[in-house]
């Protein structure tokens, strides 16, 4: 009796250990998407660490998609530039053989100290630059020098016109030819009466010299 009370005791914890033993060896597909909880926009290429399983680590793609397997209980840490870190515990009591995780990510905000730039190493430096330094002309002494003729030629001569000053130039061409187009002025050499007031000058000519001699 004393033997059968044993071996009934000894087969009733092996069968509670391989119980335990096949659920710690149980695997699980885990996956989901990993989101920033502000904006809802994908956070890709982030760190993803099992730490249960002697810190294996994985990386999501480049639109935030995760996926790799785990077992029941394990403890994932998911981390990323610029964003806080986020831990994730999965149950210990998993019905199917996959579970799907929606990872928020919140934006870690890093508050800087001011820097403040001085371009003077010493007080006597400033000093020196401060009384050399050339004091620029007031706002109508400005405005003189830029309306000045010579700044007005020098601008004439170096500024390109511009799209509206060429508008208008062509306009005015166009609109010289318009009103002289019944002005324009003939080729004397097609001009019959040029040609008889040039022979008429000639012979002229011809009869005071004879007249002359």
């Amino acid at each position: 009796m004393k033997y059968s009370l044993t071996i009934i005791l000894l087969l009733f914890v092996a069968t509670v250990f391989a119980q335990s033993d096949a659920k710690s060896n149980k695997l699980v597909q885990l996956s989901g998407i990993i989101t920033d909880v502000d904006s809802n926009v994908v956070v890709p290429y982030v760190t993803i660490t099992n730490l249960s399983v002697k810190e294996q680590k994985y990386a999501a793609n480049y639109q935030g998609y995760y996926s790799f397997i785990a077992h029941p209980g394990d403890t994932v840490v998911f981390s990323a530039v610029g964003f806080t870190s986020k831990t994730l515990i999965l149950p210990t009591e998993i019905a199917e053989h996959k579970y799907t995780a929606m990872i928020k990510l919140k934006s870690e905000v890093v508050y800087l100290r001011a820097v403040r730039v001085n371009p003077w190493a010493t007080v006597e430096e400033f000093n020196k630059d401060f009384l050399s330094m050339k004091v620029a002309d007031d706002d109508m002494a400005i405005a003189k020098r830029n309306v000045s003729p010579k700044a007005l030629r020098g601008m004439i001569a170096t500024l390109p016109r511009d799209g509206q000053e060429i508008s208008n130039g062509n306009y005015r061409y166009n609109f010289d030819r318009m009103m002289n187009v019944n002005m324009r002025q003939t080729n004397p050499l097609l001009n019959p009466f040029a040609w008889g007031k040039l022979m008429q000058t000639i012979f002229s000519g011809d009869k005071l010299r004879s007249e002359d001699q």
